[in-house]
């Protein structure tokens, strides 16, 4: 634990209990949900597979270990700061060495804190895994506002407004002079708004997905030719995201009840947003990593929240940085996985929003990188700010 954190007097330690009232709770809705039909011909077609959920809750009920995951979770140094009248809780882990980069990294939705648990050693200290310290980070992994652990802002923030919260963090909060940012998912949207409005504090941002648009839209055959197989892609992904940004609050009525629902809603994005085959959800997700992401939604009655973000985004105004067609200047790495489910266009449009210092092209991996190719996303990290250092 750094010096700092030990002297600031706002930032109090943190770990997490669920109490056991509430886990047998939780566990009682699980074994005690009512059933119902599905169409024969399903699969995963109509949504989440009722035959892979029933198994899902029957290893929920029967097997998984909350305390076990719990503690893991707790392994990590954690916090919570007020930060602009949130109680932002952040991991934060120093590095090896003289000279570690502060690196925020956010997840986004439906994510947690979780999903970085197999990269926050590697990256502050590489040496014990046969690495250099001269690769190390100093990492900062915030539950974003209204997310897990963190406190609710009063009303739904938008990316913008959340990358405001989490620069005051670093530099206010924690005291840093500088700093890089990686994210996917609404932490790639945070990221480009860091780097967007919080240079030279933001140096640089590392995305693993593309979440902005250029307001002049696709220029040439194949950015026009991307833009028509991403909107015919996308046909089938709107429902969740429209009825988020538009009634979050009629949605959270249904879920912030049943344990199986949120699960429901929860496990369709991990297994149609990530590399895998249909129905083959576990070649890249164990049932542990699963539930305890949902575990998090559920025990910090967050699901609520958490889907603010899309009606946050809406009245912020959308996918566009500015309408003047203004970029990202901070250098920019990209991290191109190819089943990321927001395909990306070509590198030609990204830069006419980022200056994109580093792009990679993945041999394998969808959305959630972190958890999928923890490997790849922890070398493309360490290439890219190895150009900054």
């Amino acid at each position: 634990m750094s010096d700092l954190i030990n002297t600031t007097a706002n930032v109090q330690p943190f770990q997490f209990h669920v109490a056991d009232d509430v886990l047998k709770a939780i566990t009682n809705r699980v074994a005690t949900y009512p059933w119902h039909e599905m169409p024969d011909d399903g699969g995963w077609d109509y949504g989440t597979n009722m035959e892979y959920l029933k198994e899902l809750c029957a290893y929920w009920v029967n097997d998984f270990d909350w305390r076990a995951q719990e503690k893991r979770l707790n392994g990590f140094s954690q916090f919570i700061a007020p930060v602009d009248d949130i109680n932002m809780h952040f991991i934060y882990e120093q590095g090896s060495g003289d000279a570690p980069m502060p690196l925020m990294i956010s997840h986004g939705w439906p994510g947690s804190v979780a999903e970085f648990l197999d990269l926050i050693e590697p990256l502050t200290h590489p040496e014990r895994f046969g690495g250099e310290p001269s690769d190390s980070f100093t990492i900062v992994a915030p539950s974003l506002p209204g997310f897990g652990f963190s406190g609710r802002p009063p009303r739904p923030y938008g990316p913008r407004k959340m990358a405001s919260v989490i620069n005051n963090l670093m530099t206010k909060t924690l005291g840093f002079q500088g700093y890089m940012a990686q994210g996917g998912d609404w932490g790639g949207a945070v990221c480009s708004w860091l780097g967007f409005d919080h240079a030279p504090a933001c140096k640089a941002i590392h995305i693993n997905i593309l979440t902005m648009r250029h307001p002049d839209g696709p220029q040439t055959p194949a950015e026009k030719a991307w833009e028509a197989q991403f909107d015919h892609d996308q046909i089938m992904q709107d429902g969740y995201r429209t009825q988020q940004a538009t009634r979050p609050q009629t949605l959270s009525y249904a879920m912030m009840d049943s344990p199986v629902g949120i699960a429901a809603w929860i496990i369709e994005k991990f297994h149609d947003w990530s590399d895998v085959e249909v129905g083959e959800i576990e070649a890249a997700h164990t049932k542990d990593e699963l539930l305890t992401n949902i575990m998090i939604y559920i025990t910090t009655r967050t699901f609520n929240t958490a889907s603010w973000i899309y009606y946050g985004r809406r009245e912020e105004g959308g996918r566009t940085l500015s309408q003047e067609g203004k970029r990202v200047e901070v250098p920019t790495g990209c991290a191109v996985f190819p089943a990321e489910m927001l395909n990306w266009p070509p590198r030609s449009y990204v830069e006419r929003i980022y200056n994109v210092k580093h792009w990679t092209e993945m041999p394998r991996g969808g959305h959630f990188a972190a958890m999928e190719e923890p490997d790849l996303l922890l070398e493309d990290i360490r290439k890219f700010a190895r150009t900054l250092r």
